[in-house]
């Protein structure tokens, strides 16, 4: 919502501005492995509400910066701040709740979570239009202050954390990063969840404004759309996963079937195939609430004790990827000259074909258990 306001003021082009937005992700993904270790040793309620002290200084920061810079710096403690934003939330009900009710309240959360992506649509655009996108995130900044002492003075610690040491943290850590199961899972949740992350932050509005060429209103429509149906998605996946339990039916089955029609809506995007824009970029908006199956699978492969770290060690994945292909993106459409400040429709097919392509080695992978050892495949199991 503010990439055109931003890039007017400070003269950005599209590599700074895939830089700009996936540095967020180059933080979040980088300390994903500390924080996992500090969630499984101190607890959620501590380290969210400390990290979130730090995203309100990012905020600041991003609201008060006039160079690349700055804003990158302002970026980087964002991403920082909110990582365990996520992983915290799982950590606690992986404490709080038996495992075979995950899926559904891993898609509760996630759902409300993905809120969040609705504020950044419409209501940001009335906000932006009244306030300008700088006090916009000074008062990011503000409201992240006071959440962080919300959870701090009122969330519950749960008695059930153990505090790990580090030798048993590291040792942990070799168990999740060794065990074949995970590096099953790990690339078709990271290409399919990166993708999809990468497309709605950035790339989705630019596509819309290029090659659609719809008008602000619309665009904000379309964004506004792809929020909900993130935050739909994530309860729908959750009560699905827990429903097809009942009758047998695993969820890396379910995560399968998410990921084959994911590519296939890639495809009916870059291929322009007649079909309505909303329900397409919907459907790739909902993908990004995959997470709620993959950690539902990983909360199955490893003790409790080690969700924080586990949940963690996958999102270095989600995150690491979102970065890669958003950034990645950027530099690919450089290699076109924009034509009224618009970059050509063949420049963005090229960059969504390069990313579809892991994406479907990775399917092949995750969905073919043979590939790996028989007695994997046999004891791979949710």
């Amino acid at each position: 919502m503010i990439a055109a306001p931003m890039t007017l003021e400070l003269g950005l082009n599209a590599g700074d501005l895939g830089l700009l937005t996936s540095v967020y992700f180059l933080t979040f993904a980088a300390v994903q492995i500390p924080v996992g270790i500090l969630l499984d040793r101190y607890g959620p309620r501590l380290i969210q509400s400390a990290l979130l002290g730090v995203a309100a200084v990012g905020a600041a920061l991003f609201a008060t910066s006039d160079n690349l810079l700055m804003l990158l710096l302002g970026r980087a403690l964002l991403g920082l701040g909110v990582a365990a934003s996520l992983t915290a939330g799982l950590k606690a009900l992986v404490l709080w709740f038996p495992k075979d009710r995950l899926p559904f309240l891993n898609g509760l959360m996630i759902m409300l979570g993905a809120l969040g992506a609705v504020t950044a649509t419409s209501p940001a655009q009335l906000l932006l239009g009244w306030v300008g996108w700088r006090t916009l995130f000074a008062l990011l900044a503000v409201v992240t202050a006071g959440c962080s002492a919300v959870i701090y003075l009122l969330v519950p610690e749960s008695a059930l954390v153990i505090p790990l040491m580090q030798r048993t943290a590291m040792a942990s850590l070799k168990t999740i990063y060794t065990d074949p199961r995970f590096w099953r899972l790990a690339p078709l949740s990271a290409t399919s969840v990166g993708t999809a992350w990468a497309l709605q932050g950035l790339w989705a509005a630019q596509w819309f404004t290029d090659v659609e060429g719809i008008d602000r209103a619309a665009l904000v429509q379309h964004l506004f759309v792809m929020a909900v149906a993130l935050s739909l998605g994530a309860l729908l996946l959750g009560v699905l996963a827990d429903r097809l339990r009942r009758y047998g039916i695993r969820t890396d089955s379910l995560l399968a079937v998410v990921g084959l029609l994911f590519i296939a809506v890639q495809l009916a995007i870059i291929l322009r195939w007649p079909l309505p824009s909303y329900v397409l970029w919907a459907a790739v908006a909902a993908v990004g609430a995959a997470t709620v199956l993959s950690y539902a699978i990983l909360a199955s492969y490893f003790p409790k004790e080690f969700a924080g770290q586990a949940n963690a060690a996958l999102n270095v994945f989600h995150i690491g990827g979102a970065f890669v292909l958003q950034y990645a993106t950027g530099l690919v459409l450089e290699h076109w000259t924009p034509q009224a400040g618009h970059y050509p429709e063949i420049a963005y097919q090229i960059a969504f074909t390069l990313n579809l392509v892991p994406q479907i080695i990775a399917w092949v992978w995750f969905a073919f258990p043979w590939t790996l050892r028989p007695s994997i495949s046999a004891s791979s199991s949710d």
